[in-house]
């Protein structure tokens, strides 16, 4: 499915002038059809599966208690 550039930007969490210059560096694959650029949205599908994963790693690494050190002695 194509999106325009406001779609893809909202999408993906990203101003529209950065979707721009990736479009234009060439690191987001887009077709111009004479008055706008038109993104192919599948081409994020790994970009949201690694989020998704990387969110869920977070989470765990906070919830994750802190381990008593095993060299702390206490000497009073």
């Amino acid at each position: 499915m194509y999106k325009t550039v406001s779609e893809t930007a909202k999408d993906i969490s990203m101003p529209e002038e950065q979707v721009l210059r990736y479009i234009y560096a060439g690191r987001i694959k887009a077709v111009h059809d004479g008055e706008q650029f038109l993104v192919n949205s599948a081409q994020f599908d790994t970009y949201h599966e690694q989020l998704e994963r990387l969110k869920e790693e977070i989470e765990i690494w906070r919830n994750t208690p802190i381990p008593e050190d095993i060299d702390v002695k206490d000497e009073d």
